[in-house]
This record gives structure tokens, sequence and C-alpha cells, in this order.
């Protein structure tokens, strides 16, 4: 599918979040000798190793913007990508992301289990992989009932969607709290989760959520209140929430992780079903939304919503006024972008005004960063959604702590 190029009405905005300031020091990586020998040879290559941090600066950008300044084409790239590691420990092509391609963002893949201090040692390697000046958001799905991949010692049982939303959301922010308190002292610092997506009563198979019981209910104000509860809870605790699957998957009779061409022919720009939840999730501060893979016939026909322009940067960002950071569906294994190259699936989520490109599948890194980077060296207006990208990303990691 070809790449798709934003309104000209969103350079002002990109060019607002990229005015930084070049006065000050980089940020280097810490690679041993042996890892940076090990960097590939080709225009992803970093440029010469900067500076060690960032020093004061008398000016007035902030940190976040700081970094963008001095980090090199590759080292943006690679904050734009979260990659997948299996809950029984550190494989090679997750090492090789983090460690040549500056990937900077993890999700566990995998049930587990092993318990907290288990996970808790495999974060702490995965951490180690990073430059300690800037540190790994590490995720997972910790929604509940038969979506929870950390069991074990120390990981409470976390219900069901469904019994999460017979609770009062006073209720549930609290037991979000403690499920968080479990990750966070695991080293998990992002929750894929909560699930808005609604369901509507009587709607038959609904493979993605209905058939797992992962939905709050079927009405949107009573997904939104519990949503935002969890949103809440998982940020006392710590730990970044992530709402999804937007603009919902409650009204398709197909999963596209295993389903090819899955449409919505029944989401409008104004439907409440997505309106209603994400609007309240958006005032709750949430730091992450995740864009699903499914058509929505009537926003923007034929094109997945990961890959829609109108979808990612049209509603979400400009009809709801999201500034936060957003992260695609799997664009790894997912049946539903089988057709489309895998460097493609990158580039046309950031061209849409994504953020940070999820793949289950570390060996398409390689392919995945460099097609980024070889759009964003022959095309400026790309180039100035990935620093735009970069930034948001890099703010959220500010906000959790993890620039030094």
């Amino acid at each position: 599918m070809p790449v798709r190029r934003l309104a000209l009405l969103m350079m002002a905005g990109v060019c607002a979040l990229t005015a930084c300031s070049t006065s000050v020091l980089a940020p280097a990586r810490t690679s041993s000798p042996a890892t940076a020998a090990s960097r590939p040879s080709s225009s992803a290559t970093p440029s010469p190793t900067p500076s060690p941090t960032p020093s004061a600066s008398p000016s007035s950008t902030s940190l976040p913007q700081q970094y963008l300044a001095r980090l090199t084409l590759q080292q943006k790239v690679g904050q734009l990508f979260m990659v997948d590691c299996p809950t029984s420990g550190l494989d090679p092509a997750t090492q090789a992301a983090i460690a040549q391609y500056d990937v900077g963002s993890v999700i566990l893949d995998g049930n587990s289990t092993a318990g907290v201090d288990a996970i808790a040692a495999l974060t702490k390697q995965l951490q180690a992989l990073a430059p300690n000046y800037l540190g790994l958001f590490i995720a997972t799905d910790q929604e509940g009932g038969q979506v929870q991949r950390l069991r074990g010692p120390g990981f409470p049982a976390i219900p069901s969607a469904v019994q999460q939303g017979r609770m009062s959301p006073s209720q549930l922010q609290v037991q979000a709290t403690t499920w968080g308190g479990a990750l966070r002292a695991a080293g998990v610092n992002v929750d894929l989760a909560p699930v808005l997506d609604v369901v509507p009563a009587g709607f038959g198979p609904n493979p993605p959520i209905g058939d797992l019981d992962r939905q709050f209910g079927s009405d949107p104000a009573s997904v939104a209140d519990h949503g935002t509860a969890v949103v809440k809870g998982l940020e006392a605790a710590g730990v970044d929430a992530t709402v999804k699957h937007f603009p919902g998957l409650g009204r398709v009779s197909g999963n596209t992780d295993t389903t090819a061409g899955v449409t919505d022919s029944v989401t409008t720009p104004d439907d409440p079903f997505f309106v209603t939840p994400y609007t309240a999730a958006i005032k709750a501060k949430v730091p992450f939304v995740m864009v699903s893979t499914a058509i929505y016939s009537k926003l923007d026909p034929g094109i997945p919503a990961a890959f829609s322009a109108k979808i990612v940067t049209g509603i979400l960002r400009t009809q709801l006024g999201y500034g936060g950071v957003v992260i695609s569906d799997d664009l790894g294994a997912a049946a539903s972008v089988a057709n489309v190259a895998i460097g493609e699936r990158a580039v046309d989520f950031l061209a849409a005004g994504g953020d940070m490109v999820l793949t289950v599948d570390a060996s398409q890194i390689p392919a995945m960063t460099a097609a980024v980077i070889a759009r964003a060296q022959q095309d400026p207006v790309f180039a100035a959604l990935v620093d735009a990208a970069a930034l948001r990303v890099l703010t959220a990691k500010q906000h959790r702590g993890l620039l030094s």
C-alpha cells in the first residue's frame, strides 16, 4: 500500500514539536566494544557517538527536546518501535533489536507463571541492554481474565473485564492500583490495558473482545467510567495505561490477529461507541492509545485503521485532541497486515500519524527500521513526522522517569 501523506494542516504542529535547541550536549550509547562493532554498516549506522548526557541549558527547551536535538536518526527511529521478548527469557533477536538498532520499547510476549521475581530479573536484563541515559518502556498485556500474561507468586489473579465492569469505578481504581503495583515490582512500566471496545448487547459472536469477556460492558458511558478508573489506578502505581483498540473492535466478526480484511461497517466519525470512552480516557491523560488494524468502511474505506491518516490524525489527534503516544496493534504477525511489505507497515503507520510500531516478531526490526530511515532521508515531511513521534515518546519516558 503506498505511503499516505498527511494534510498540510499538521505541519505547524509538527514544526512546533520539533523546534529544539542545538546547543545542548548529546546522549551517548554506553555500548561495549563488541556491541559497537556489531552495529550495521549501512545507512542505518549511527553517527559518531555524542557526549554522554544533556547538559543544563539556559534556553527554555525541555529535556525531551534536548535529547531529540542530539539523537542520531537511527536512535530517533529506534524509539519508535516496541519489540517482543518472550516471558521465558531474553532471546538473541530481542537483544539485537535493542543493542544494535536502538529499539526503545519491549513487550513481554507469552504467558508466564514464574512470578514477580523471575520477571523482575528479566526486565533488569532488558534495561541493562539500553543506554543508561534512556531507559526502556517494558509492556505486557495484563488485562485480566483470559488475557493476563503474568501470573505466579506476587501477581494477583485479575478478574475479566466483564467482572471488573460489575465493580464500582472507585473500587476498580483501587484494585487497578494493586495490580499495577505488582507490575511495577516486576519492572513492567506499561500495561497494554484497559480495553475500551464496546460490544453491543446481543451483538453475537465477537472473537477479539466479546468472546473472551474483554469488555467492561455494552454501554459506552459505563465503559468510559470503568476504563478511566483503570487508567487512574495504574498511574497511581507508576505504570502507564494503554487504551485500546481505537476506534473499536466491539462490532466486528473477525480477529485481526488471525483473519485478514476484518471490517467494521457501522462506526461513524461521531459514534458514541468510541467517542465516549476515548474522550474520557483522554481527559484522564492516558499516556498511550493503541490503534487497531481492522478496516472501518465509514471512516476510511479499505484502509486498516493503523495506516489511515483520516483515523489516526483526523479523528484521534484532531477531532478528539489526543496528544500522547499512539501505538499500533501488532504489525508483525497479524493476518490483517500480512499483505503489506514488512518495512512498509512501519512507514505507513508513522505516515498516518502514529508514534510507536509494535511487532511481536523481533526479526523484522532490521527491515522496519531500515525502511523508516530511508524514507526519512528522502522525504522532509516524513522526517518531521519521525521527529514529532520521537518527541512524544521521549516526553512519555520523562514522565515515567526513564530519562536520566
